[in-house]
């Protein structure tokens, strides 16, 4: 695996038929019980009625819940040229940021869909966010499917700090940042690009809210190395149609991840932005190898909570 992968892929598929699916998906959600908000608050308002196509808006029956730098973006926009799913495109922060807005307005940001296709929307963010667990079973019931793109934790975390570099020129070196005394090699727990990666922690809490089947953890390498089995797997998860096979991909050497085909005489492949596969920064091995000793308790932890090995070690 090359450290300096980014998981983070945009996929485009061959045009596929967006015919209205013939039967609902199992575990679509009721309207949930409306939150408490002021009595004022315009977003409590109807969010419309139904289209004359037969669309409306629904809130989401699946979630990609994390995390971040993992390849959350690339699960998604795969998955969204579906023709069952439709999902928000930016990430609506509902149940960390937003929740005093109301389902309502949570709904509003959701495209319209046809009765059975599946509604989805991701936000990182929330598989490390306390209150997100109770709030996402509040929505359904419990009945929402959950979806996690883990990684690596070192390599995630060079990622996640490479990406904040890209924006803030002048912050200290990673090393700096990862250990309160490289010296003697402690680590500094309490920094956020190194607590994402504790997954068992974070899993632990969700986990009082959830049945373990109701979540699929799907691995970040493996979307590179092998993007259509983790694909085929998400969409067996979700109850989809399994369209997307190895036939559809298409490995670009020079950024160092697969692309997806488009139809016959449209043009190239479609790959990720200039702003995604950046180049890491070089960090001394015997730092990552530290690193990699730290997590080796938490990561088979998560092994075992997720029912899954995933090599990191």
């Amino acid at each position: 695996m090359i450290a300096h992968i980014a998981c983070a892929l945009l996929y485009c598929l061959p045009a596929l038929s967006r015919t209205a699916p013939t039967s609902a998906l199992p575990g679509t959600p009721r309207d949930p019980l409306p939150i408490a908000v002021p009595a004022a608050d315009p977003n409590n308002a109807s969010v419309g009625a139904e289209e004359d196509s037969g669309e409306r808006r629904r809130l989401p029956q699946a979630i990609i819940i994390g995390v971040k730098k993992g390849g959350t973006r690339a699960l998604l926009e795969f998955l969204r040229l579906h023709p069952d799913v439709r999902a928000a495109g930016a990430e609506p922060h509902f149940f960390d940021r937003n929740y005093q807005r109301g389902y309502r307005w949570y709904r509003s940001l959701m495209p319209p869909s046809l009765e059975g296709q599946l509604t989805m929307e991701k936000t990182p963010s929330y598989y490390v966010t306390r209150e997100t667990p109770a709030r996402i079973q509040a929505m359904a019931d419990g009945n929402t499917k959950l979806l996690v793109v883990v990684r690596d934790p070192v390599t995630r975390a060079v990622s996640d700090y490479t990406q904040t570099l890209s924006k803030r020129p002048t912050m200290p070196a990673f090393e700096a940042l990862a250990f309160r005394n490289m010296s003697t090699g402690i680590v500094e727990t309490g920094w956020n690009a190194l607590r994402i990666g504790l997954y068992a922690e974070h899993l632990q809490r969700w986990l009082q809210h959830f049945s373990r089947q109701q979540l699929l953890f799907i691995s970040g390498e493996r979307l590179v190395t092998d993007p259509a089995a983790e694909v085929t797997r998400a969409q067996h998860f979700l109850g989809l149609r399994p369209l997307i096979s190895d036939e559809n991909f298409y490995f670009n050497t020079t950024k160092g991840f697969p692309c997806l085909k488009k139809a016959e005489g449209q043009g190239r492949p479609h790959c990720l932005g200039k702003s995604k596969g950046r180049q890491h920064p070089d960090i001394r091995p015997e730092a990552l190898l530290r690193l990699r000793e730290y997590f080796r308790p938490f990561n088979r932890r998560f092994y075992e909570m997720a029912g899954h090995d995933f090599g990191w070690d």
